[in-house]
């Protein structure tokens, strides 16, 4: 039994339905997918957007292959661009095959050009590395280390804080700032913190595919999450929406309510999808470990064209055709981070943009592709649950978006809001989403992205590795009971690694 249709359990559900296992599957909300969904967030517009999750990195060939799911996922046109916040004319536009000496020199930074290039290969000698790992046994951190096979290279991105790597190498505060910002999406730390939180993040956001790159899924992220929901149906597995899980124990007995009728059914195996925090609620334990905490804002806009930008050398299809980064220079990062600490909103807000519609328009209509108009995602970072406590969390939707779109019009050559396409009811198409709004919805604690804080994906010398769930990343406190989601080791983004690690520890178990 699997409790929670995420993308992980879908996974998890179609590997073990193939294996020949008799595999119920309950989830809680009308449809599956968890936060890989597409939906329309606009009344009356014909755009199915991306609502929680957007692009897609560590979702491994091995799991598209075995389960034989029909999905395109297409690589953008370019990889950032970076407004000067301090001179918003000039900025730095990096291409997918990286950037040359004068991309750098145009916003005074020559002299990290070649830190760029040298960086880059670092973090890829680590995803070549690790990567493959993803989908195996779990290594020791000692494998790991020999498998990278370069001291300073360890060195810098496992033991030291990222931010002490990232200074050393690089001497302009807006590439630090690039840098740094993918040790810091959805983790509410700084670069310099000794707890290392920040490396785990970076680590995940580099080592994708063995590459790094972060993929567009054409039809959006439901396409993802259907095609694994028709592997699971086609292997016989049985998919219940509507179905909320309100007990489990630790031998197998899962309780849910479908309608007003609560059912009860014993398994051999329980996979949970749910956050920790979660499995632990519905155990009836107390969790031993704090609370999650989510630290972002997210913001889906749909425009009725793209905006211009201050910097007129960039095209909008430039510089909205990777990801563009507003306001997060290393010191405002920073800033940012104080700010919250202290209960505030950061000012200005530190964005990454995203725009789903240049590399893939199959999500609107073709009215309104031929209308020229496009979809935004504004992920905002430092914006942690506590500022809901401190500050309200009706209040802080609105400041928060307030600030989002103060910090877009800060590089824009005109008022974002300008352009924001109407709804049937003549409304702004803007959506917010806050931690708390991602726990309502999704059952995300505290509106963590990764179900709680991320671990390296390893284990360390001197782990438990007898029970082959342990071998996996898997276990929990109840052998019966196995986690299947982000909060399995080497959980956390859309990738399915924590549902196949499941399924295969089931295989292996049976088979033993």
């Amino acid at each position: 039994m699997i409790v929670g249709g995420g993308h992980n359990g879908l996974t998890a559900a179609a590997y073990l339905a193939r294996a020949g296992l008799d595999v119920l599957l309950l989830e809680r909300d009308d449809h599956l997918g968890g936060a890989a969904i597409s939906a329309p967030a606009f009344e009356g517009v014909e755009a199915r957007l991306s609502r929680y999750s957007y692009l897609v990195s560590l979702l491994p060939r091995r799991i598209i292959d075995d389960l034989g799911l029909d999905l395109r996922l297409v690589r953008r046109a370019h990889s950032s661009y970076t407004p000067d916040p301090h001179d918003p004319t000039r900025g730095l536009l990096i291409e997918r095959d990286g950037a040359g000496y004068g991309a750098f020199e145009r916003i005074g930074a020559a002299s990290d050009a070649l830190a760029w290039g040298s960086f880059g290969d670092d973090t890829v000698r680590l995803a070549e590395a690790i990567f493959p790992t993803l989908t195996e046994p779990l290594p020791t951190r000692d494998e790991v280390r020999r498998m990278v096979g370069d001291a300073r290279v360890w060195d810098e991105f496992v033991r030291r804080p990222l931010g002490e790597a990232v200074a050393a190498r690089f001497s302009n505060d807006l590439v630090r700032g690039v840098v740094e910002t993918d040790g810091l999406i959805g983790t509410f730390t700084r670069t310099s913190d000794p707890a290392l939180d920040a490396n785990r993040c970076f680590l995940y956001h580099v080592i994708g595919g063995g590459t790094g790159d972060w993929d567009v899924p054409v039809g959006g992220m439901g396409a993802v999450s259907g095609e694994l929901a028709r592997a699971a149906r086609t292997a016989g597995a049985t998919l219940v929406t509507g179905a909320d899980a309100t007990g489990i124990t630790p031998d197998g007995e899962v309780t849910y309510t479908q309608g007003d009728v609560e059912h009860t059914v014993t398994a051999g195996t329980v996979l949970s999808g749910v956050a920790p925090h979660v499995l632990a609620r519905l155990l009836g334990e107390p969790d031993q470990a704090p609370r999650p905490e989510g630290a972002q804002l997210k913001v889906n806009l749909l425009l009725t064209r793209l905006p211009r930008l201050r910097d007129t050398s960039v095209s909008p299809e430039a510089a909205f055709g990777g990801t563009l980064h507003v306001n997060e220079t290393a010191s405002q990062l920073e800033a940012a981070y104080a700010a919250a600490s202290e209960g505030r909103l950061p000012d200005p807000m530190p964005c990454e943009v995203y725009c789903h519609t240049l590399s893939d328009p199959s999500i609107l209509s073709p009215e309104l592709t031929a209308s020229g108009a496009h979809t935004l995602t504004v992920f905002a970072l430092h914006v942690p649950d506590r500022l809901v406590d401190a500050i309200g969390d009706d209040e802080l939707r609105r400041a928060a978006e307030r600030a989002v779109l103060d910090s877009l019009d800060s590089v824009l050559a005109e008022p974002i809001e300008s352009l924001l396409a109407t709804d049937a009811s003549g409304r702004p198409c803007i959506e917010t989403k806050t931690t708390r709004d991602l726990e309502r919805a999704l059952a995300m604690p505290g509106g963590n992205i990764f179900h709680g804080p991320l671990s390296w994906p390893w284990r360390e010398d001197g782990d438990p590795a007898s029970t082959p769930a342990e071998r996996w990343g898997v276990a929990t406190a109840h052998p019966r009971i196995l986690m299947c989601g982000s909060g399995a080791v080497r959980g956390g983004a859309v990738s399915g690694i924590g549902g196949h690690n499941a399924a295969m520890a089931v295989v292996e178990s049976l088979a033993g």
